[in-house]
């Protein structure tokens, strides 16, 4: 598997398929490129780049700060070693978090840009309650809330997995803890107004883990940017109504290489 240096010197694992306009797909947090293993074959006539974030996958795992803004460096560092001016992205989650600092930082690195199931950072934007944090931090039910969380209960009756949104599981518990304070400590909301890339932003209107409230406060914020809401959707919006959201992200890469 590839790596690209990271301005640290980290190694970053990352992955190519396809040939076609590039696409970056970033996944969540404490996840690697296997969140999208469920939909790649929906953007098969683009050329898809994923990675693993630090602390992830076959990436280096330094037990340091993270950040969400200096993943969006390792991004860059995979973008440089692709030999890519620039490519369009989709984060998702805590990766849509990244995408917001890749906007801000490098925005000649960036075409087009699509926001899911992300906010601005807990300073500005809303944030899951409480009872959903408790039960999140419970080891007995920690995974089951999280399907919860994710998933639709007529969807989880039908669909036992396997999962690809739970996290990677070969994380060194010190590096689950650096993802989950750099994406709580997240702020891009004063660079939001900068952001020149034409920008889609997705969310599920059942979404209570990053509450559906942050697609408007994100499209209001970020200048042109226009939200669309999936009826029905909770956090993984991206796999369970990929029918609906697939077709959207398509429909707004195409209409923009056409403008």
């Amino acid at each position: 598997m590839p790596h690209a240096a990271a301005v640290d010197g980290t190694k970053i694992a990352y992955q190519v398929r396809g040939e076609g306009q590039p696409l970056v797909l970033l996944a969540g947090q404490s996840n690697n490129h296997t969140w999208w293993d469920p939909i790649l074959a929906d953007f098969g006539a683009r050329g898809l780049i994923t990675l693993d974030w630090r602390g992830t996958g076959a990436s280096d795992k330094p037990d340091e700060p993270y950040s969400t803004r200096g993943f969006a460096q390792d991004v860059i560092a995979v973008l440089d070693a692709l030999g890519l001016d620039h490519a369009d992205i989709y984060g998702t989650s805590m990766g849509g978090r990244v995408a917001q600092w890749l906007a801000i930082d490098a925005p000649d690195r960036v075409g087009k840009l699509v926001l899911g199931c992300t906010s601005p950072g807990a300073e500005h934007g809303y944030e899951r309650s409480q009872e959903i944090r408790k039960a999140l931090a419970d080891p007995a039910r920690s995974d089951r809330v999280l399907l919860e969380l994710m998933y639709t209960p007529a969807w989880l009756a039908h669909n036992p997995g396997p999962y690809y949104v739970l996290g990677d599981t070969s994380m060194p518990p010190y590096a689950k803890g650096r993802h989950l304070v750099a994406s709580n400590r997240h702020d891009a909301w004063d660079g939001l107004p900068s952001i020149t890339a034409p920008t889609l932003i997705l969310h599920g209107t059942d979404d209570v883990f990053s509450p559906v409230a942050n697609a408007q406060l994100l499209a209001d914020r970020i200048p042109g940017a226009r939200a669309e809401l999936i009826a029905g959707a909770r956090h993984a919006y991206f796999h369970e109504f990929r029918s609906v959201a697939s077709p959207a992200v398509l429909a707004f890469l195409a209409a923009q290489d056409r403008a």
